[in-house]
């Protein structure tokens, strides 16, 4: 059975998956299994300073469960780049990647890997960091366009940081390793697929499509999703990665 290991991006954790973890294991099916491993920097784990640092520990926690090798990524955005990291340093490791609104050095520029337009939206964030309601908040504008579930979202974000908050320190460390993290300009072993939205305020989606250019992988572009792409249209999110790995899976065979 293949595992697909899930990582999250900045200050977010497995529980701000929601229900899309379920919707995927379904797409999958029951050859798969699905596995959500934290960033360090969540809890009462410290976060590091580089993305190869991350990298390990979220493979010496995937060890440590007894998953079996060789895995399949899921991750966005600073998972993302996490996943980049593990498949370069142990590509015996890593079978499938899967990619979601991500960004790296050298494939693009400060000002696409962030958009300018977002500097006041973030700068509200730190500022209501310690009033979690009001952050969360800022928060969904920033990287969700779905707003139908916008009330229930904001609740559910606000009460995992009440019972396991992320401190301001930790964030600013786990923005410091994205900002400086470059990957390889080989591209993985692996089979790979990058998502984007066209519609993130937060990382121009020009990022993803010139990565897989450069890698001579394959890219889907979502029409109007915001950042958080799994939680915004999670059944576009799973019929995309499913109709790639029933393509690839057929023309390895």
């Amino acid at each position: 059975m293949s595992e697909w290991i899930l990582l999250r991006g900045l200050t977010r954790e497995a529980r701000h998956w929601g229900a899309f973890p379920e919707r995927f294991r379904m797409e999958l099916g029951d050859a798969h299994g699905v596995t959500l491993i934290d960033l360090p920097g969540i809890g009462a784990e410290r976060a590091l300073l580089d993305v190869a640092g991350m990298a390990a520990f979220v493979r010496d926690r995937a060890i440590a469960m007894g998953l079996a090798k060789p895995y399949r990524l899921l991750a966005m955005s600073l998972g993302a780049m996490v996943a980049t990291e593990w498949a370069a340093r142990h590509p015996e490791e890593i079978d499938r990647l899967v990619l979601i609104n991500t960004s790296m050095r050298p494939f693009a520029r400060s000002a696409e890997r962030l958009r300018p337009a977002a500097l006041p939206a973030l700068a509200r964030i730190a500022a209501a960091w310690n009033r979690p309601q009001q952050c969360e908040a800022i928060i969904h504008r920033l990287t969700c366009h779905r707003r139908d579930t916008a009330a229930a979202d904001i609740a559910e974000w606000t009460a995992i940081r009440a019972c396991s908050p992320v401190s301001a320190a930790s964030a600013w460390r786990q923005l410091w390793a994205a900002a400086r993290f470059r990957a390889p300009h080989a591209p993985p072993r692996c089979l790979t697929l990058l998502l984007s939205s066209a519609a993130d305020g937060l990382v121009d989606p020009v990022c993803s499509a010139r990565i897989a250019t450069r890698w001579g992988a394959t890219h889907a572009e979502h029409s109007w999703a915001g950042h958080d792409l799994p939680h915004d249209d999670p059944a576009w999110t799973c019929g995309r990665i499913g109709e790639w790995l029933r393509s690839v899976d057929t023309s390895s065979t």
